[in-house]
């Protein structure tokens, strides 16, 4: 019997999600979060800085990677249990962005994976990079 809910994935599968980042994205997060920085919001601070334009919240350039292990892969029942991100470039509203994962480790014994992390604008920058390690749960009625 395997510890994963579902089958256990093997290493090398990859899956990935597209959306259209806008300005209400950043509205909602400012309202989960908290976070106003001028960067967001100010377009002549914006302007001012390296950026030259409003950009979104790291948070939201990270949070399609939420969805794409709770939706694809690893799936349902998936939670983060550490995530390294590098922020390499930034998005901006407008932009499409994909979120990509691709399983590099999988644990036999417990429901544990390890996954390489990209998030691509669609000039094909990468704003964000990392690794994250996830743990696959079974829902109710699941086993």
């Amino acid at each position: 019997m395997t510890a994963w809910p579902h089958g256990a994935p093997e290493a090398g599968q990859t899956a990935a999600m597209t959306r259209t980042v806008t300005s209400r994205d950043i509205e909602l997060f400012t309202e989960i979060s908290g976070d106003r920085n001028p960067l967001h919001y100010d377009e002549a601070a914006a302007a001012a800085s390296r950026f030259g334009e409003i950009v979104v919240q790291g948070g939201i350039t990270s949070a399609i990677l939420n969805a794409v292990v709770a939706e694809k892969l690893p799936g349902p029942g998936t939670v983060f249990l550490n995530t390294q991100f590098d922020f390499k470039a930034p998005v901006r509203p407008g932009d499409e962005i994909t979120g990509t994962v691709e399983l590099t480790e999988v644990r036999a014994d417990k429901p544990i994976c390890k996954l390489a992390v990209r998030v691509t604008r669609d000039d094909g920058t990468v704003a964000l990079s990392g690794t994250a390690v996830c743990y696959t749960m079974a829902l109710d009625g699941e086993r």
